[in-house]
């Protein structure tokens, strides 16, 4: 079965302001961010079960080097991604997402 990613704009949103904060770090790990969020959605595309339901329907994919997650669900043949969001904010603010 073959998976599309609905990435919701609050979604896009986490990712710009992550990468803008990564990014004044350290000029390049804003770009070493993205692809470390690019390679999680990989493996959440192929295999989009593997990842642990965390709240409701809501599963987390935890990024390797960044203490970030990407939280989603499944929807038919979509991987909607509803935040990506740093592991020690509130978890409140991605399940009013739910």
């Amino acid at each position: 079965m073959s998976y599309r990613f609905l990435i919701r704009p609050e979604a896009e949103a986490d990712l710009a302001e992550a990468k803008r904060w990564y990014e004044r770090q350290r000029e390049g790990l804003g770009a070493d961010f993205l692809l470390c969020v690019e390679e999680a959605l990989e493996k959440t595309r192929r295999h989009p079960e593997l990842y642990p339901v965390v709240y409701q329907d809501i599963r987390r994919a935890l990024l390797r080097r960044f203490p970030y997650g990407i939280f989603y669900r499944l929807v038919g043949q979509q991987i909607v991604v509803i935040g990506v969001l740093h592991g020690r904010r509130d978890p409140s603010e991605w399940q009013s997402r739910a």
